[in-house]
């Protein structure tokens, strides 16, 4: 189980490695990904709260990577966080996500990332509940739910 000083270690001094990694140039993403995904997974945009596929469905499965199909979150770990995007507890996998010192917009957040694409997810804030305490707030347009 991931715990908030997992997460700003591994922002600091290294993530874990990903099992394979997908890089393409721009062009190939404004391609294969729709404008508003684009926009989200390549140029760090954020969809509007409270509109989008996932934030109020809490049907059972796994949710993707909409960039490269890597396995990042599961159902069992969705929970309603009132944030106005999809909130999850804990990644799949202890290298499924990447993190970054996000100090943008004049905050100051931690940026998940999809470790093997690098496509911007959302932020992740230890302000969840027990007992890892996380709160992975997540763009629907950057996941697949299958």
């Amino acid at each position: 189980m991931l715990r908030w000083i997992d997460v700003l270690t591994y922002a600091k001094y290294g993530n874990p490695e990903p099992l394979r990694r997908v890089v393409l140039s721009e062009a190939e993403w404004r391609y294969r990904l729709p404008l508003v995904c684009y926009e989200v997974m390549r140029n760090r945009s954020t969809e509007p709260p409270y509109r989008n596929a996932y934030c109020r469905s809490y049907e059972p499965g796994r949710y993707h990577c909409a960039g490269c199909g890597s396995l990042l979150f599961d159902s069992a770990t969705k929970y309603h966080a009132i944030s106005g995007w999809p909130s999850f507890t804990q990644p799949a996998a202890r290298s499924a996500i990447r993190y970054a010192f996000d100090d943008s917009h004049h905050m100051q957040r931690m940026e998940a990332v999809c470790n093997v694409c690098e496509g911007h997810l959302g932020h992740v804030f230890p302000d969840g509940p027990a007992p890892a305490g996380l709160r992975y707030c997540i763009n629907s347009v950057s996941l697949e739910q299958r």
